[in-house]
């Protein structure tokens, strides 16, 4: 394995250049210009007493009404996750028929496939087999272990063979499950069997942004799709968190190469290949550079024994044991792969250590759940809600296959993403906000709504933990963020 060597002065500065804060008026015009693509467009990005930025209201909102609607920057459903749901890897919307999602699940779990509870760090463990089906329902075979939410499944009554098949295979239709229609699936341009797309659009903007590098198929633009794997394997071991930091670094490459490309548009390839202009790649890194980063061991709350005077000691025996231990181990491992399979010489600084705990603190302070509710659950809860005889006729159908499922008929798509605009929102024990999935809210955006009025001019904050538990709880909670909160409840509890 490689080792990573000290970096020179001018790498160093590169590095620095890097995470530097952006000048307050160029992430005022960013979000700006952000905020003209999101729905709501009634909101400010500006600078805050305590907390370096937060979201404020330009009009009134009343309770309830929706306050924004933001795309993530990047995002990743869990391993785990993915032998219950088969989603789009761009948009995370359910794809194929409620038909493929049950019979593909089923299908599984009759080859063995399923989910084991793991500890806490959620470890997720994933290889890839075999394909199976025809065409667009060639979906991928997947052995996928991992933490996932549910509740405690029943006894499940297995459903023939032939059923099971019938079902994966589009030759049986259910019941009323034209009333849910779901996008056609659309396969991935560079030919892998891990991720497909509701549609065109999505395949095409997730290959452009991030997944052009990333896809193990016969057309990714990897280095090397060996190295890949292997980079994935490892993350799906240890923390799939090192998959998002590679699709940010993914993503600023190959912005980076469409900025370079634009540049020198009409010029010559040896004036492109010969051009390294270190503000293509900081102009790149833009949009990541507005998210709040430190590195994970500076997040780490001080234990009940360490006096606040010696957090500057306890960090730095913190950051020499991330080195000695956990980055021997784990994370030297994932950056060498990664390298191994994506680097870029003009893109190195986003390849070092530095960057890399850095992205990764970014996830850890930043990243909100990505869930998605299932269109299965609404398919069995409307069969349930059908007046007789219809009900009777379409549960000598369903209800085997509902028999089957137990319990997990009703599990949603989940992941994790990182969003720009939420991202800025600041914490409070008393929010005016949250993120909540409206019935209409069917894709990995996510979506504010107002807890209660909210007066133009006012700040936009919603509650990174329980703001139920007790004063103590919360702000021992909230240290791993790296602040104590001020907020009118913890005044008053104090």
């Amino acid at each position: 394995m490689e080792i990573i060597c000290p970096i020179d002065k001018q790498f160093s500065d590169q590095i620095a250049a890097f995470l530097k804060p952006p000048p307050p008026h160029e992430v005022q015009k960013y979000f700006e210009e952000l905020l003209a693509t999101r729905q709501c467009r009634r909101l400010k990005v500006k600078p805050t007493a305590y907390h370096g930025k937060g979201v404020y209201a330009e009009t009134d909102f009343k309770e309830s009404d929706l306050v924004l609607k933001d795309q993530m920057l990047a995002g990743a459903q869990h391993s785990s996750n993915k032998v219950d749901c088969l989603v789009c890897s761009y948009c995370f919307c359910f794809i194929g028929s409620i038909e493929l999602q049950i019979g593909r699940k089923l299908y599984l779990a009759q080859l063995g496939v399923s989910r084991n509870s793991e500890s806490h760090m959620q470890k997720d463990c994933y290889n890839s087999g075999s394909s199976v089906g025809e065409d667009d329902s060639d979906v991928e075979d997947q052995q996928v272990s991992g933490e996932c939410a549910s509740s405690p499944s029943k006894d499940k009554i297995p459903l023939p063979k032939d059923v099971v098949e019938s079902l994966f295979n589009g030759e049986m239709q259910l019941p009323y499950s034209e009333k849910f229609p779901l996008p056609p699936i659309v396969s991935c341009p560079g030919g892998c069997k891990e991720h497909y797309y509701c549609s065109k659009s999505c395949a095409e903007a997730d290959w452009e942004s991030f997944h052009s590098l990333l896809c193990t198929g016969e057309g990714s633009k990897s280095l090397s799709t060996k190295a890949l794997l292997k980079f994935m394997e490892h993350a799906n071991d240890t923390n799939d968190i090192f998959l998002l930091a590679a699709k940010v670094i993914s993503f600023t490459i190959l912005r980076h190469r469409k900025l370079k490309e634009s540049r020198h548009e009409g010029k010559g390839k040896q004036d492109i290949s010969e051009s390294r202009d270190f503000s293509l790649l900081l102009e790149a890194w833009k949009p990541v550079s507005v998210g709040y980063k430190r590195r994970w061991w500076d997040c780490i709350a001080l234990p009940d024994d360490v006096d606040g005077s010696d957090e500057a000691s306890f960090r730095m025996q913190i950051k020499e044991l991330a080195f000695t231990v956990i980055f021997l181990f784990c994370i030297i491992q994932s950056l060498q792969l990664l390298k191994a399979a994506i680097f870029d010489e003009e893109c190195k600084p986003l390849l070092s250590l530095e960057m890399y705990g850095h992205i990764i603190g970014m996830f850890e302070l930043n990243n909100l759940d990505l869930v998605v509710e299932s269109p299965v659950e609404d398919y069995f809860l409307y069969i349930d809600d059908l007046p007789l005889p219809g009900k009777e006729e379409a549960e000598q159908t369903t209800k085997p296959i509902l028999d089957a499922l137990g319990d997990d008929y009703s599990i949603c798509c989940q992941g994790t993403a990182f969003f720009p605009l939420q991202s800025c929102m600041n914490h409070s024990c008393r929010p005016n906000a949250k993120a909540f999935k409206r019935e209409e809210d069917r894709d990995g955006q996510a979506t504010i709504i107002a807890l209660q009025p909210i007066a133009k001019g006012e700040e936009i904050t919603i509650s990174y933990i329980d703001e139920d538990l007790p004063f103590e709880e919360r702000q021992a909670l909230l240290a791993d963020y790296g602040f104590r909160c001020r907020c009118s409840k913890c005044l008053e509890e104090a």
